[in-house]
């Protein structure tokens, strides 16, 4: 016998074994000890919700319907659109939606020509694959129409009508971030590797949904009480599992800010990562361009998933910040700064040519006579001297090659290990799956890449300005700003900031970290980055100075062989006491002072003032389609 009340949780009871005294009616005065009843009471949780950081609604649980289609049943669909008051053909096409390919449509058979060059055969183009399908069909209906479906069952004896309690994306924003129900998920992934195996591997990244499962999902409790004809308990029959109900998320997301920033972003390739430097809750992280989390859950929405999964070009189902780790450009130049104050290498006030016969230096400047002007000028030529006095051995005409060989190694070593202090070249371990830890090369990388252990610094010049080897992520970015921000520290970046009733994160999220770089010596970058945002700076169209915010950042341009360069930029304001830290990266947006550094201003003055002001108020629209310069600032 099995029972089940209409409240949420479900109390589902069975009782098994039951003896004939307790069928003997209910006058029946007592139960004999040995015939006591088996009872199993089972209460289900409900699935925690997530909330932003003021308590905003992003995820809940609703109830929705769906008609399930079974193979073969016969079916009088002019009957079935009637009856729901759908227009001719809507079953059918609802149908053909909802079913699942059998090969990527992409796909195309290749021949070999005369020459041997083997191109797609289009002069003959080849039928499509059978369609394949795992029955039933699932179809999304209204509460109307499943109530005028039930009424009329016994017409329709094949069609099932389900009601499911299903996630429901309130605020369609932070896809990527938020992710998906591991167990509501299945037809996406069985899309996916039907679609591509390995890509199916690739893009199984459930986000916060899966990543805090078990927390959100609870744990369902069975109680075995031994009762007598009475209902009154003599103790347990088997052994019990304690009922949890499912926790609550209060996320450290901006919902407003997220959905500002991918507003901004649009449809351009890219990413954005804001976080609060001191305590490392994740403010936005926006990996462009993005989608409706929804498609990849809800019934019937197989051709938007199969969209999303066959789109190549912008790879929307990325999780950029998260796993796309790529040159840093420029914004490096502070680490390499700090590591070469840290080992004495250089002093703040050193100063170093605009030598462009070492590298090419993009833009006119005077010469940088100390750090400051060089990270305001972003001189390249001075920060490939600066690297080059860490790396290659002192000046010591009595050393041999093999000496020398051993010194460029250990000075390549050292540099690493400060580096990699930054939280480099490692899992940070934020509360997502699927991070990636970036790349430094080491000494030994570069033997056998080199094929040589007398390599020199001029092969390896490119780590001087955040090219070549070296490969960051968006959250390892922001993280380093966050390090300089806090003076050499930083709490490991995270989206959960509270926990149920509890009110706090996993403890692992509350731990300082420390690096090996000394305060003074990033203080020593601050007043550089500043500078940046001053009239001649690379930054200049970054600075808040006429709304009262100073901004400390850095440019960058990313050189990319595969078509127009990247634009990055990193800060913080404001620059005393910093309570927020952007990093942006856009995908062939040429120059970072012209676009990702107004971008990030914009999102700097969206957290810190509520508002925009007019004079930038026009910038919104500009960097959707393009940089500043091109819109004729």
């Amino acid at each position: 016998m099995r029972r089940k009340s209409a409240g949420w949780p479900q109390l589902l009871v069975a009782l098994s074994g039951l003896a004939v005294a307790a069928c003997a009616g209910p006058d029946a005065p007592t139960a004999p000890a040995e015939d006591y009843l088996q009872c199993r009471e089972v209460y289900m949780p409900v699935r925690g919700r997530l909330y932003d950081r003021n308590g905003t609604l992003l995820i809940t649980n609703e109830v929705v319907y769906t008609l399930s289609l079974p193979r073969g049943a016969p079916l009088d669909t002019v009957a079935v659109n009637s009856l729901m008051g759908w227009p001719a053909g809507a079953l059918q096409a609802r149908v053909f939606a909802a079913r699942l390919p059998a090969v990527p449509p992409h796909r195309r058979i290749l021949v070999a020509d005369s020459t041997g060059f083997i191109a797609p055969d289009t002069a003959k183009p080849k039928p499509a694959p059978p369609r394949v399908q795992r029955w039933p069909v699932e179809l999304v209906l209204t509460k109307p129409e499943a109530d005028s479906l039930r009424r009329h069952a016994r017409e329709y004896p094949g069609l099932v009508v389900r009601r499911w309690r299903v996630r429901a994306n309130v605020a369609s924003l932070a896809a990527p971030v938020l992710g998906y129900q591991p167990a509501a998920a299945q037809p996406f992934l069985y899309l996916a590797q039907r679609l591509d195996h390995g890509r199916y591997y690739r893009l199984r990244n459930s986000g916060l949904e899966g990543y805090y499962n078990a927390l959100l999902a609870g744990h369902r409790g069975a109680y075995h009480p031994l009762t007598d004809g009475h209902g009154r308990v003599h103790g347990r029959w088997a052994a019990d599992t304690t009922f949890q109900q499912g926790q609550d998320l209060h996320l450290s997301l901006d919902a407003k800010l997220q959905a500002y920033a991918e507003r901004l972003l649009g449809e351009r390739r890219g990413y954005v990562v804001a976080l609060d430097p001191a305590t490392g809750e994740i403010l936005a992280c926006v990996s462009a361009p993005t989608y409706d989390p929804a498609v990849l859950t809800a019934p019937g929405r197989n051709a938007e998933r199969r969209a999303l999964l066959l789109d190549d070009e912008n790879r929307p189902l990325l999780n950029r910040p998260t796993v796309q780790a790529q040159p840093p450009g420029s914004v490096f130049k502070l680490v390499n700064a700090a590591v070469a104050l840290q080992l004495g290498a250089v002093t703040a006030n050193t100063p170093f040519p605009c030598d462009q016969s070492l590298i090419n230096c993009v833009h006119p400047h005077p010469m940088a006579r100390n750090l400051t002007m060089a990270l305001k000028y972003s001189c390249n030529p001075y920060f490939y001297q600066v690297l080059r006095t860490v790396v290659e051995p002192r000046p010591d005409s009595a050393a041999t090659l093999a000496d020398t060989v051993a010194q460029r190694h250990a000075h390549l070593t050292a540099w690493r290990r400060y580096v990699r202090s930054f939280g480099l070249d490692t899992l940070l371990g934020v509360d997502l799956a699927r991070e990636q830890p970036g790349f430094l090369p080491t000494a030994a990388y570069y033997d056998k890449a080199r094929r040589t252990k007398n390599w020199n610094f001029k092969s390896i010049y490119s780590l001087s300005i955040g090219q070549g080897e070296i490969n960051l992520t968006g959250l390892q970015t922001a993280n380093v700003l966050a390090i300089i921000a806090n003076r050499g520290w930083f709490i490991t970046p995270h989206f959960v900031r509270s926990i149920g009733a509890s009110g706090r994160p996993l403890p692992r999220f509350t731990a300082r970290h420390r690096t090996l770089v000394d305060s003074a010596n990033l203080a020593a970058l601050v007043p550089g980055m500043v500078a940046a945002m001053q009239h001649g700076g690379t930054a200049e169209l970054a600075s808040l100075a006429d709304v009262g915010i100073t901004v400390a950042g850095k440019t960058g341009t990313v050189q990319n062989d595969e078509g127009d360069d990247h634009a990055t930029f990193a800060g913080f304001a404001p620059a005393i006491k910093p309570r927020i830290v952007v990093a942006v990266y856009i995908e062939n947006a040429g120059f970072g002072g012209l676009s990702a550094a107004p971008f990030a201003a914009l999102l700097m003055e969206k957290y810190l003032k509520g508002h925009i002001a007019p004079k930038r108020k026009k910038w919104e629209n500009w960097l959707r389609c393009g940089d500043l310069a091109s819109q004729g600032h």
